[in-house]
């Protein structure tokens, strides 16, 4: 952006751009959600292929939690939405959180 001082000579100025938050949205382990299904909401709704899928869904079972992906707000909320509502058409207790990194 160009300003003028006082002596009517131009003042090059930078406007600065600030990077985005970015969210990762965690799988939350519970005793209930078959791993066959965590694979395939993996699959789906993160376009894991099924190895990275089966490490994320181990991950989330034995750790307890697990990280599906790092995205913008409102795409991690978008994703976790979408995550905890197939899973209760399919009546399955899975829980998805977003988290600021």
């Amino acid at each position: 952006m160009n300003e003028k001082n006082n002596n009517n000579t131009e003042v090059l100025t930078k406007n600065k751009v600030k990077t985005p938050n970015m969210y990762a949205v965690i799988l939350i382990n519970d005793d209930y959600t078959p791993m066959e299904f965590v694979i395939y909401v993996l699959q789906t709704i993160f376009k894991k292929d099924y190895g990275e899928a089966k490490d994320i869904m181990l991950t989330v079972h034995n750790q307890g939690k697990g990280i599906c992906g790092v995205f913008s707000l409102d795409i991690a909320e978008s994703k976790a939405n979408q995550v905890v509502e197939f899973a209760r058409i399919n009546q399955h207790p899975l829980e998805c959180k977003v988290q600021k990194q």
